[in-house]
């Protein structure tokens, strides 16, 4: 049976404010909504009564459009999920196809990834810190944060052409080994991030305004939290230490030493600090990532799953044939399913992938940590303020193509 969009309405539609309270909207096209995120406040003068988030604004399809895609064009599309720490989301992919076609990359290529995927860790919560920071009204972490992201992105158009939504990692290996000069401009990188860092600190540790807001707001228990299946700096906030990284882990992360950061309180200010002491971890990874590479191949020698180089091409007709047959077939992939997951930024980022032996998969399901830690926000706003509403969304870190998909 088919609805009208004026059919479809929510509870809240259908029974609007009670007892003279007001219902409002929030967004979707408003900044604080941090994208087209659309919440429905019922208030009783300026406290939460219940509220409802209402998504679908940023609807792509994107699972879908994995199903037409051959598994290597699929690289391309994952990062597009969160375009914040999209080369985060290329890994979940590569690492997936890779299961279900029984290969391992080199070592050397682990590392790469690693070194990568912790540099778009830093990048995305250097995003969280500068917006969250502006939701409460003070300016100037947003242009430093943005200044040093700069840099990162710099280092992935160095590697893989372009900055944003960077498809560097292939499935059997990377686009290309490291570039010349790229250990240099990591370096610098790293030797001059910690000042900008203990910046940050500086604006907001001791900042008055700044804690009043945070601290004891949008607070929510360790067992609401299991729950609604909150993951990464969100349960970590509660005193929970799952990190992927440790507990299972993927692509040599068992050679690096770091720790978990962990708080207890589950308040907004909580998952702050363990965010801030994320990036020193990861600055931790990605330092030993370089100083340890290891040297060796940077893809799997298997021409019928990477393309071979061009010198190949042009000297042997059977190169040349794989060539052609990769980019206009692709390689088959046997029958079966995998669940691939990674830490990501934002918590446990999932990637489910059906394959029926031919060059594209059949079903592709994306598990999205911005999705289940949004489904939490009527619990951590109930009975608070309309004024907290921002601060609670910010300490989400959502980003809505991971939400809506």
């Amino acid at each position: 049976m088919a609805y009208t969009q004026d059919q479809i309405v929510s509870q809240m539609d259908a029974e609007p404010g009670r007892g003279g309270n007001m219902v409002l909207n929030l967004g979707p096209q408003h900044p604080s909504t941090h994208g087209v995120l659309r919440v429905k406040v019922e208030l009783d003068g300026e406290q939460v009564v219940r509220s409802e988030p209402v998504i679908g604004y940023l609807h792509t399809g994107i699972e879908k459009t994995f199903e037409d895609l051959m598994y290597q064009q699929g690289c391309m599309l994952a990062p597009r999920a969160d375009y914040v720490s999209p080369i985060i989301n290329n890994l979940c992919w590569v690492l997936g196809v890779e299961k279900l076609l029984g290969i391992e990359v080199p070592k050397r290529t682990q590392y790469i990834r690693v070194l990568f995927a912790e540099l778009s860790r830093i990048a995305s919560h250097l995003v969280w810190l500068g917006t969250s920071a502006m939701d409460m009204g003070a300016m100037s972490p947003f242009f430093y944060t943005m200044q040093q992201r700069e840099l990162i992105l710099d280092l992935n158009e160095m590697a893989a052409g372009y900055r944003m939504n960077p498809s560097y990692f292939r499935v059997g290996g990377l686009l290309q080994d490291l570039p010349p000069g790229f250990p240099e401009k990591l370096y610098a990188f790293l030797d001059g991030f910690p000042h900008w860092l203990a910046e940050y600190h500086e604006l907001l540790d001791r900042n008055p305004i700044w804690i009043e807001r945070l601290q004891h707001t949008a607070r929510i228990s360790l067992e609401q939290a299991l729950d609604y299946g909150w993951t990464g700096p969100l349960i970590r906030a509660l005193g929970v230490p799952l990190d992927l990284r440790k507990t299972h882990p993927y692509s040599s992360y068992e050679d690096f030493d770091f720790d978990v950061p962990t708080e207890t309180e589950g308040d907004v200010y909580a998952r702050y600090k363990v965010r801030m002491r994320e990036m020193e971890e990861s600055l931790k990874i990605v330092r030993q990532a370089m100083d340890n590479m290891p040297d060796g191949p940077w893809r799997v020698a298997d021409e019928k799953i990477y393309p071979p180089e061009k010198t190949e091409i042009r000297q042997s007709m059977e190169a040349l044939i794989y060539h052609f047959k990769l980019f206009s077939e692709g390689f088959m992939v046997p029958p079966g399913d995998v669940f691939s997951a990674v830490e990501g930024p934002k918590g446990v980022l999932g990637c489910y992938v059906v394959s029926e032996g031919s060059s594209r998969p059949y079903r592709v399901h994306i598990r999205g940590p911005s999705f289940y830690n949004l489904q939490a926000l009527p619990a951590m706003i109930k009975g608070g303020m309309l004024a907290d509403i921002v601060a609670a969304i910010g300490s989400l870190d959502i980003v809505l193509g991971e939400v809506d998909r």
